[in-house]
């Protein structure tokens, strides 16, 4: 089978970025796939003033119909923590979007312990508003409806921590906020494991390298 690593340059690609961060947390990453050709949309977004439910029909579907119009081309999207959390609700409710491949970097897939500990606490609810709320593994029947992606997902995670503080409340290898092994996804078609934090796992030169290996091959670069 002849491979053609450009086939899908021009192609849109729709990055998200995580909980009380902005689209400035993923410029890299834009600038790292628009050098390889895609069409890059850097979306921004109030993580912290709405529900999940709220940011993705009324915020990214208004933005991307805006840009794409009701075009069926496959949109890709390239995220960060919540903004894994935040393409499968939107894939949920939004239907009509047409979803190719999606990397998922440090997901929160099956909730975040971090969140399952501090979640219920005011000053967190203060901080991280109504979608922080939601990004816990304690009784999250959004988390459960959600299930398995039926699109092609990758998802890269970290091991590595700046806030011990925080990895304490986490069993296993994880990457200050998230465990590897609820970073995973049911139904993913790739995972890779990275010694990067969570806050900067999206600016980790394997992580650009293999984030577009993902998107143009549906799978990782794993060394043999």
């Amino acid at each position: 089978m002849i491979h053609h690593p450009f086939s899908l340059a021009g192609q849109p690609v729709v990055l998200l970025h995580g909980l009380a961060r902005t689209s400035r947390s993923l410029n890299r990453m834009q600038r790292y796939l628009d050098a390889q050709g895609f069409d890059t949309v850097n979306l921004n977004y109030p993580s912290t003033r709405l529900s999940l439910e709220a940011l993705a029909t009324q915020h990214l579907y208004p933005a991307l119909h805006a840009r794409f119009g009701s075009d069926s081309l496959p949109l890709h999207f390239v995220t960060h923590s919540m903004g894994g959390i935040l393409v499968r609700v939107l894939r949920a409710l939004k239907p009509d979007i047409s979803i190719g491949r999606v990397v998922m970097l440090s997901p929160p897939s099956q909730g975040s312990e971090v969140v399952d500990k501090l979640g219920k606490l005011r000053l967190f609810k203060l901080i991280n508003g109504p979608a922080g709320g939601q990004l816990g593994a304690v009784d999250n029947q959004l988390l459960q409806n959600l299930g398995s992606p039926d699109f092609e997902c990758g998802v890269i995670t970290g091991d590595r921590s700046v806030n011990p503080l925080l990895s304490l409340m986490i069993k296993g290898p994880n990457d200050g906020k998230v465990s590897v092994e609820r970073a995973k996804l049911t139904g993913m078609r790739d995972f890779l494991v990275l010694p990067a934090t969570h806050p900067f796992i999206m600016r980790n030169q394997t992580a650009l390298e293999q984030t577009l290996h993902f998107l143009r091959e549906g799978r990782f670069q794993h060394k043999r």
